[in-house]
């Protein structure tokens, strides 16, 4: 495998709609307030996209780190396990590309003033902290609700007050629904690896309770994201909500019925999944 190809793979390239599809739900949301601001929006992608790349490249260093990659592991290759790409090189990766983020975000201080960069802060540390750190979030059952935050609350409530100066309860209930949507793919994700990170001592929430229950929630998760947006769709619109709870069931119908590697097209299709539903809503306003 050529060294290009192992830091894409190592990027994930499967899971990045998850970060733009709440910078667009966001956008989504300005556009309804009647103001745009394109800049603010351009920083927002490009913080988005970057944290997660960092947050990616952190996952397969500190993973690496603590004994909990093996060699041959279901899901996409580790190009640090495999050895492909040396521990040193992705560590500089991911405080480079973290660096990189911040930057951008410093951009954003210019739409929302000085304050902002504690909420840069609190991100960062939660890019490290998700993998790395006394208390890892993403071993302790606690990577889902990281998603929903990071994925949902913070991008989508963000991206809508700088870009417009606006924000209202119907935003907030829209970054928790993006939120759960983005959580579905972790669970496809800790759905597949859960042998290997059970056999490893990484509790996540499939090893905490049990594997079985996880295709469960992840349908429960999209009647939730339609639960919490009653209301913002209306005529033809309402077909969208409908269509997620439709492709939501098929996924979880198939989870159920694969296991290991096969289970990596559902990932990325739920990453579709998300980013159309947030691209169609930001189209229906």
């Amino acid at each position: 495998m050529s060294i290009i190809k192992c830091w894409i793979e190592a990027m994930r390239l499967r899971t990045l709609p998850v970060s733009l599809a709440g910078v667009v739900m966001g956008t989504g949301y300005a556009v309804a307030a009647g103001q745009v601001r394109i800049a603010a929006v351009a920083l927002c992608f490009a913080v988005a996209l970057l944290a997660q790349i960092a947050s990616n490249f952190a996952n397969e260093y500190y993973d690496y780190r603590n004994g909990l990659d093996r060699k041959g592991r279901e899901g996409p290759r580790r190009g640090v396990t495999e050895g492909d790409i040396s521990p040193r090189a992705m560590l500089v990766a991911t405080y480079l590309t973290l660096g990189l983020a911040c930057c951008a975000g410093l951009g954003l201080v210019a739409f929302g003033g000085w304050w902002l960069i504690a909420v840069g802060v609190a991100v960062a540390l939660g890019v490290v902290a998700y993998s790395a750190g006394p208390y890892p979030l993403s071993h302790h059952g606690l990577g889902e609700i990281a998603v929903l935050v990071f994925f949902g609350l913070v991008p989508v409530n963000f991206t809508c007050w700088l870009a417009s100066g606006v924000w209202n309860l119907d935003c907030f209930l829209g970054s928790v629904a993006a939120g759960l949507l983005g959580a579905n793919v972790l669970i496809v994700n800790n759905y597949r690896d859960e042998p290997d990170d059970k056999a490893a001592g990484k509790h996540t929430l499939a090893v905490i309770v049990g594997a079985e229950l996880m295709p469960w929630q992840y349908f429960l998760n999209a009647v939730w994201c339609v639960v919490l947006m009653r209301g913002q769709w209306s005529g033809g619109w309402l077909a969208v909500p409908a269509g997620l709870l439709a492709v939501s069931a098929v996924i979880a119908v198939r989870m159920t019925r694969l296991r290991g590697a096969k289970l990596t097209p559902l990932l990325g299709a739920t990453a579709v999944l998300m980013l159309v539903y947030c691209i169609l809503f930001a189209v229906s306003r």
